[in-house]
Parts: structure tokens; C-alpha cells; sequence
């Protein structure tokens, strides 16, 4: 049960934080400011939580990083679903803190949905959407793989590549879909923006369910194969 706690507080923050600082400055193409500080903010809060919770749950905070490992043989079925029901229940809890934050601060959200996802950047294309989070999700999930694997010698860096990875992931996507990567991350604003009266995030949010475990799946046959 510690494990699964674990991954709901470590979710939660990632949304606080992440989803919270994309609030606050937007994503604005123009400047590239907001893109910068959106995407440190979901990295360095990986970085955090990996070196908090990480010896608890590994820190997977993530469902598509969860089903990667449980594909590598990494974790039972049982301990996956435990990690994506704690994952989901996070991603709401973070958001509903936000939606307090904001609500009684009377404080604007330049997102619009609580950070929640979209397929504005790629004019409205599910499709390209898919790619993009199968794309960002691939790299992402690998780099997991490549640097927990038993063969890795990182030492103590290990949470900082992860880290460092997700803000590169972020950079690039945040102007195509906002860069999920995580349907966890995606599931708690959207539902959270609806229930606030802006259900558009519901709309695209199977994309965002989707390609991030898409991703993952192929993440980790690819890593397999290499491994051998």
C-alpha cells in the first residue's frame, strides 16, 4: 500500500507543479518563455519526486511509464493496476488543489483547462496528435527503461537523465498538444475542467490516453529487442 501512496502523492505534485506553472504563464509561442518554464517544471518535479518516492515506488508517477516496465517484466499485473488507479486518483487530487488555488486566489488560468491537453498546436488533427504522443512518449519511456535497467550505471543520476528528458520531451510538444506523455497527467485536468464548465479537454482526451500507452508498448519492445 506504501507503493501506491507513493505514486498518488508523487502524481499529484507532477500536476500541482507542472500542470499549476502552466497556468500561471501560459504557453506562449510568441516569447518561448512560457514553454521553457512549463517544461522545467514538469521536469524538475520528476527529479524531485525521484530521489522522494522513488525508493518507495520507483516513481513512475506516469501510467505509460508503469506499463513499460510491466511489459519489460518489471512489475506484476496487479502492482499496474494498483499504480494506474493510485496514478489517476493523484492527477485528480492535483488538480483539485489547483482548482481551490485558483478559484478562492481569483487568480486567471492562461490555459484555459488547468493545463489540460490539446490538439490546438496540430489544428485541431487527432491523428498528428497521436504521432506526437507516440512519438514523445517512446523517447521518454525509453530513456526509463535504458537508465533503471540493471545494466545501467548511472549511480545516482538516474532521476536527473529522467528528469532532464521530460523537459526536452516538453519543449518540443508543448506547441503541438502540451505534451502528455502521461495519461494520468491528462485525465485529472480534463475532468477537472469539466466539472468547472469547459469540457472541450474531455473531447481529445482518448488521444492522450492512446498514444502515451501506444508509446510505452513499443518503447518497450524496442528496448527488449536492443537488450538482447
Amino acid at each position: 500500500m506504501k507503493k501506491y501512496i507513493a505514486e498518488c502523492i508523487g502524481t499529484a505534485t507532477l500536476v500541482i507543479l507542472g500542470c499549476g506553472t502552466a497556468m500561471l504563464v501560459g504557453c506562449d509561442a510568441a516569447s518561448g518563455s512560457g514553454y521553457l518554464l512549463t517544461a522545467l517544471a514538469f521536469g524538475l518535479t520528476i527529479v524531485a519526486m525521484a530521489y522522494s518516492v522513488g525508493n518507495i515506488s520507483g516513481c513512475h508517477i506516469n501510467p505509460a511509464v508503469s506499463l513499460g516496465v510491466l511489459l519489460t517484466g518489471g512489475m506484476s499485473g496487479k502492482d499496474f493496476i494498483g499504480y494506474v488507479v493510485s496514478q489517476c486518483v493523484g492527477a485528480l487530487a492535483g488538480s483539485g488543489v489547483l482548482a481551490l488555488i485558483f478559484n478562492l486566489g481569483n487568480v486567471k488560468d492562461m490555459t484555459g483547462g488547468f493545463g489540460a491537453n490539446g490538439l490546438a498546436g496540430v489544428n485541431g488533427s487527432a491523428v498528428a496528435g497521436l504521432v506526437v504522443e507516440i512519438v514523445l512518449t517512446f523517447i521518454f519511456v525509453l530513456a526509463i527503461l535504458g537508465v533503471t535497467s540493471k545494466k545501467a550505471n548511472h549511480g545516482s543520476f538516474g532521476g536527473l537523465v529522467i528528469g532532464l528528458t521530460l523537459v526536452v520531451v516538453h519543449i518540443l510538444g508543448i506547441g503541438l498538444t502540451g505534451t502528455s506523455v502521461n495519461p494520468a497527467r491528462s485525465f485529472g485536468p480534463a475532468l477537472v475542467a469539466a466539472i468547472s464548465g469547459n469540457a472541450a479537454p474531455l473531447a481529445a482526451l482518448w488521444v492522450f490516453i492512446v498514444g502515451p500507452l501506444v508509446g510505452a508498448a513499443l518503447a518497450a519492445w524496442a528496448y527488449k529487442a536492443l537488450e538482447k
